[in-house]
């Protein structure tokens, strides 16, 4: 049996994938997971077995060279370890400073190295490692920023979506409800103190003139009752919630969107065909979640707005029109069904078992 070595770490974003390729891969390869401690909190521990290498983030900082550099040794060593003792013959690698200990051993051992690029911009690990792998993962033939000489590396499949998404959507019965016009917002792994703080002049504003029901993602707990007690008071229907790793279940009934846009939790909005307005973290590296919210904007699947350009008056002057004149709001959600149609579970998971048994 081949045995498969999956890295991964940081957000949600790249832990979610990984461990979805896990569950791809485990019926018919031997397969080890890696993280680092902070990717270990999005992983399910009665699941799945993991191992724990923290790789040393970079700093310009001098005075701390000496001891990056002694960290980065230790996680290259653990990685000899783990790579050697499971005997691992191919590496699948979700990109990031984390994975880099794990793709320079790898070389030295003649490791087939596959890459993975949920984002529709090379990041720059991955650009670093991509002369040395196999294949590339990615959702799309239309990477910016991707080599030109490398573009046949690129392996294309559908968005990589958890299996109890699929068992959801196909077993969730939704119920029409034309009082309520249900809104809601996602901040991402790590939430969004932006949301927190803009989003709830809009929605007080709204709910004078609609009824509306509020599905609301918090970053800061301190600010979680004094949000829902202004909510009340202008008889707002809602309900506030942390980071959920089964967020999926909150898309029952929901007519629309407002979230960050990482690579993941849009591919789960547009395979629920649920419309959405991606205000992506402007702080990410590469405009990685610009990028990705721009590609799929690009092809009329969702609306856009750059944080810097956010206006209380035009977010709520669009939710009033979808709400009320629902001719783009059907357009779009047909354009997503016809986008995610062939996105299934064995459909991936034939592409992802190729993919290894060709090499």
């Amino acid at each position: 049996m081949k045995k498969i070595l999956i890295s991964t770490g940081g957000s949600g974003g790249h832990v979610i994938p990984a461990i979805t390729m896990y569950d791809h891969f485990n019926e018919n390869f031997e397969v080890t997971l890696i993280t680092d401690s902070r990717g270990a909190k999005y992983i399910p521990k009665k699941k799945y077995n993991f191992k724990i290498i923290d790789t040393p983030k970079i700093t310009k900082n001098i005075i701390y060279i000496p001891i990056i550099i002694l960290k980065f040794i230790i996680a290259m060593f653990k990685s000899y370890l783990i790579l050697k003792n499971n005997k691992i013959e191919y590496l699948i690698s979700t990109g990031g400073y984390m994975s880099s200990p794990i793709c320079i051993v790898s070389l030295f051992l003649k490791i087939n190295i596959f890459l993975f690029e949920p984002n529709y911009i090379l990041g720059r690990s991955n650009k670093f490692f991509l002369k040395f792998s196999r294949r590339i993962i990615c959702y799309s033939n239309n990477i910016k920023n991707f080599p030109e000489n490398y573009i046949k590396k690129i392996f294309v499949i559908e968005s990589i979506l958890r299996k109890d998404i699929y068992n959801f959507k196909n077993n969730q019965k939704k119920i029409n409800n034309n009082d309520n016009f249900n809104i809601l917002v996602i901040g991402g792994s790590q939430g969004a103190d932006f949301f927190d703080k803009k989003l709830k002049k809009v929605f007080n504003e709204i709910s004078s003139k609609k009824k509306i029901y509020l599905i609301q993602q918090i970053s800061n707990k301190n600010i979680i009752s004094e949000l829902s007690e202004e909510y009340k008071k202008n008889n707002l229907n809602h309900e506030l919630f942390f980071y959920d790793d089964e967020i999926y279940k909150k898309f029952k009934n929901i007519d629309f969107v407002i979230t960050r846009s990482g690579a993941s939790i849009i591919s789960e909005l547009i395979y629920f065909n649920i419309p959405f307005l991606a205000i992506p973290f402007p702080y990410a590296k590469d405009d990685h979640q610009f990028v990705n919210a721009n590609y799929f904007f690009q092809k009329k699947l969702c609306w856009l707005i750059r944080q810097e350009d956010f206006e209380v008056n035009n977010l709520v002057k669009l939710i009033e029109n979808l709400s009320t004149d629902k001719k783009e709001y059907f357009l779009l959600k047909e354009s997503m069904k016809n986008f995610s149609y062939q996105n299934t579970w064995n459909n991936v998971n034939q592409k992802l078992i190729g993919l290894i048994n060709e090499n």
